[in-house]
């Protein structure tokens, strides 16, 4: 049985070669997030775009979402003030956590980061606790970086 990184490297082969020829960033999105969920299993799978002063929902796979989050609140808001990767084993414990859905457990919110702006975050939950790793933010952060391109 593959490893985790294992799967990960061969994932994002695949999403290099989906971003490879890709001009829209939207069309992109969706394929990566139906990529990402379809050999996690994620909970909840997708992206929030930045628009003004707030995170907009851009393509997701899982259930219905927040529509938008305003700057520094929440994790997402959280990982598109601070710049960096935020990941939370138990979202009941972070501070100002939303709660889109009481199903959700842990969260990883990677920002995508073009030129000195940020320009959407890859936000990606699990109804179980603990789930997301170093490994899940190295590749995660690979995965969404080819957005910015």
């Amino acid at each position: 049985m593959a490893t985790k990184s294992e799967n990960y490297s061969l994932l994002y082969q695949q999403a290099c070669a989906l971003a490879e020829n890709e001009e829209d960033s939207i069309a992109l999105m969706a394929n990566l997030s139906a990529l990402l969920h379809e050999a996690f299993h994620f909970w909840w799978t997708g992206w929030y775009r930045v628009k003004g002063e707030v995170l907009v929902l851009g393509p997701f796979q899982g259930p219905l979402a927040c529509t938008r989050i305003p700057f520094g609140r929440g994790v997402c808001g959280t990982a598109w003030k601070e710049r960096v990767t935020q990941v939370v084993p138990d979202v009941e414990l972070f501070p100002g956590h939303i709660a889109c859905s009481s199903e959700s457990k842990s969260e990883i919110v990677v920002p995508v980061i073009k030129g000195e702006e940020v320009i959407a975050v890859l936000d990606i939950d699990s109804e179980k606790l603990g789930t997301f790793d170093d490994i899940d933010r190295l590749w995660l952060e690979r995965i969404a970086s080819l957005v910015a391109k």
